[in-house]
């Protein structure tokens, strides 16, 4: 009894350490955390106290399944390549210059220290999208040097040099792309014994799943059944001048580099109207007519109170009404944010600094807008044959023919001359000739027609936003047919119907970028969702109820997406995602989510019908807890297999296999503290299914933590995802 009580207190330690050391790494820098807090003496004590406690423990319970020791034997291996790897790696980094030959590297104390072998910068590449505008990849070009042997090699992102037991990665470069900086990184111990622990790992966590006597194959051969509950402007046409929306929409059509790619610049005015306005629609003005109107009438809708000032504070502050006009931030002493601009750029955690900074910026945006700044839609093809794009404004090549400058300066401000004398018929023709001219000049760069219309098709139909409120809807009304299964059944039609326009909205976005989308946080949402409803579509027919399950929980993620405002924007991936393993690592991590989130609606479902008296809801609500360790134990297999290969991703990008980032740091506090309700032959009270259930209840703060809390709050090297 005193060794499991040890081991208790010690397991809570650690989650209670790690979570401290996450928020401090908030206030301090992740390094500071990293080597005072997780690379301290104390803290490699602490897991050494629990790993001795575990081992006692497992012995004194003369536990013999071999699976089972062999998954924790696994976290035994990781645990000790850790330390091997605390105790016997060297890190450091390397900066070199073309042409200079270098031999040595500064330690993380700031020391020298020899490599094995000389290096030699050749040439130092980025290669960038389309456009120009975003990288794509980095790379530095080297000769390794070791006793009269040369050879050379291309270490970029994802792309690792490796020999002489030191590994190289490309981390940072110079700003005249003559020098590039590599990580340096010699860890022979603790590497390959950590691998071993992973490998261990992955086959214990999915034996867990097969083991023919195992707890999980057990619950499968109970039927379960589930019930849950969960909750769920106009504006009147102005006269505005406009131009008319047949025109507005031929000009959405024009090509513009925006975020780093080439899109139609209707995807540009929904993105402008959303920033400005909050909403993708301005009265019964599209967002092409919107962009349209500041670009060719600016002076009119500079006075139209389309700006929308999301903070209390800073509206009494400044005694505004929600929505102002542009023009009502200038007064007779000129720009009325001003004064207050540098003070807030040094207190940026401030509710009104964030809000006034916030302001500024959409009215930066406009100011850009009306003097072309972002109108980046003028292709030019170098005779080298590479194209670059150019706004009215820009300091052109010499090389460009004077006809081609002069076009590109005039073309703008005549359309929209003749689009004050109301002259549509010739906007109509300038916007043909230009899209023409981008077609003629911009090579390679241009979308391909398919990427072109599903763009089009996807800025048409808010398919998320209908979706969540349709899943939504389903699911609470799906509650007042459960005894009805014939009509139930019409529930999971309309389910299925959801996860096919989910699949296609999905199918648009990776056809729009050209890869899978996954990059960010409204992506990773609309898989979460997907992931519940096809879980859900393919258990309905054993566990009935998991039709609500899954309307209901796809509804709410789609909810969160589009409440917490995620940015649904389509960009290009930074270089360091273009890894296979990242569609791997996020789609096995997005699972368990998925997975553990119905655990806690599980839990939900438990206490709204635990005072039932009508014997339908009393038999549900017995089985509720088998139903919630179905979901478990695959949700605890995709979470340790998803947090192990991102482990392995980040060796082979970042040169390490565990920082402490804390999105990594947050995925293992979640590990740990959904293995607890595993061990129930350990933990007794966590048998009886009130205890359970709450337990799973709080456990879901860590998932909300792990998920929102780090992209949000804490930030980190995952805060893009």
């Amino acid at each position: 009894m005193r060794t499991k009580k040890t081991l208790e207190i010690v397991y809570i330690l650690l989650i209670i350490v790690m979570a401290t050391g996450t928020i401090i790494g908030k206030y301090t820098t992740l390094d500071y955390v990293s080597d005072n807090i997780f690379g301290s003496w104390w803290f490699c004590l602490l897991w050494a106290m629990g790993t001795a406690a575990g081992i006692v423990y497992f012995i004194q319970r003369k536990v013999r399944r071999p699976i089972i020791i062999l998954l924790h034997l696994s976290f035994v291996i990781i645990l000790l390549g850790a330390l091997l790897t605390h105790l016997t790696s060297h890190k450091g980094m390397v900066h070199l210059r073309q042409g200079k030959v270098v031999n040595t590297y500064t330690t993380k104390d700031g020391n020298e220290a020899e490599l094995p072998f000389s290096i030699l910068l050749d040439k130092f590449n980025v290669t960038y999208h389309a456009g120009n505008m975003a990288a794509m990849d980095y790379a530095s070009i080297i000769t390794i040097s070791e006793n009269g042997k040369k050879e050379q090699y291309q270490v970029s992102m994802n792309n690792i040099y490796s020999g002489y037991g030191t590994r190289l990665y490309q981390s940072s470069y110079d700003e005249d792309l003559k020098g590039s900086y590599l990580s340096v990184n010699s860890d022979p111990y603790g590497i390959p014994v950590t691998y071993l622990g992973y490998a261990l790992l992955f086959f214990g966590l999915i034996a867990m799943l097969i083991e023919p006597k195992g707890n999980f194959r057990r619950l499968l051969r109970k039927k379960a059944v589930v019930i849950v509950m969960l909750m769920m402007g106009y504006s009147v046409a102005n006269a505005q001048p406009s131009l008319p929306r047949q025109t507005a929409d031929e000009f959405g059509k024009i090509l513009i580099v925006y975020n780093g790619r080439i899109c139609p610049m209707e995807t540009y005015a929904i993105d402008f109207t959303k920033k400005l306005y909050g909403k993708k629609n301005y009265k019964d003005f599209t967002p092409t007519q919107v962009l349209t109107g500041f670009m060719f009438w600016g002076k009119e809708w500079m006075r139209e109170p389309i700006l929308r000032l999301k903070g209390s504070e800073l509206r009494d502050k400044l005694n505004l009404e929600e929505y102002v006009s542009p023009m009502s931030l200038f007064g007779q002493q000129g720009y009325i944010l001003g004064p207050y601009l540098q003070e807030a750029r040094s207190q940026e955690n401030d509710n009104v600094a964030r809000q006034l900074l916030d302001t500024d910026d959409k009215m930066m945006l406009l100011m850009e807008l009306m003097q072309g700044n972002t109108l980046r839609v003028f292709p030019y093809m170098s005779k080298k044959g590479t194209v670059d794009w150019f706004s009215p404004h820009d300091k052109y090549p010499k090389s460009m023919d004077k006809a081609q400058q002069q076009y590109m300066r005039s073309i703008l401000p005549l359309a929209g001359q003749l689009a004050r004398q109301g002259k549509t018929d010739m906007v109509n023709e300038l916007i043909q000739k230009l899209r023409k001219y981008q077609y003629t000049y911009g090579g390679n760069t241009i979308p391909s027609n398919t990427a072109i219309r599903a763009e089009r098709i996807y800025n048409q139909y808010p398919f998320a936003t209908i979706l969540f409120i349709v899943n939504l809807t389903a699911g609470l009304l799906s509650i007042l047919f459960i005894t009805r299964k014939k009509r139930y059944r019409y529930f999971t039609g309309l389910m299925a119907l959801s996860w096919c326009v989910l699949t296609f909205t999905l199918a648009l976005r990776w056809i729009i970028n050209g890869t899978i989308p996954l990059a960010n946080g409204y992506e990773t949402m609309l898989l979460l969702s997907w992931l519940i409803m096809i879980v859900s579509i393919l258990t309905t027919r054993k566990l009935q109820l998991m039709t609500t399950f899954g309307l209901i929980m796809s509804g709410f993620m789609l909810l969160v997406s589009h409440l917490g405002e995620m940015d649904p924007s389509i960009t290009p991936r930074m270089p360091v995602l273009n890894s296979p393993l990242l569609s791997i690592h996020v789609s096995i991590i997005m699972m368990s989510y998925a997975l553990l989130s119905l655990t806690f609606i599980s839990a939900i479902a438990y206490f709204f019908t635990r005072n039932s008296k009508r014997e339908s809801v009393i038999s549900v609500n017995k089985q509720l807890t088998d139903l919630s360790q179905i979901f478990l134990y695959p949700a605890i297999t995709t979470l340790g297999l998803g947090i192990f290969i991102g482990a392995i991703w980040a060796n082979i990008s970042w040169g390490t296999y565990w920082g402490w980032d804390p999105k990594e740091t947050w995925a293992l506090i979640t590990f740990l503290i959904y293995a607890i309700p595993l061990h129930t032959n350990s933990l007794p009270a966590l048998r009886k299914p009130e205890k359970y259930h709450f337990f799973m209840l709080l456990s879901f703060l860590s998932i909300l933590m792990t998920y929102f809390g780090v992209n949000y709050i804490l930030g980190g090297m995952h805060s893009y995802a």
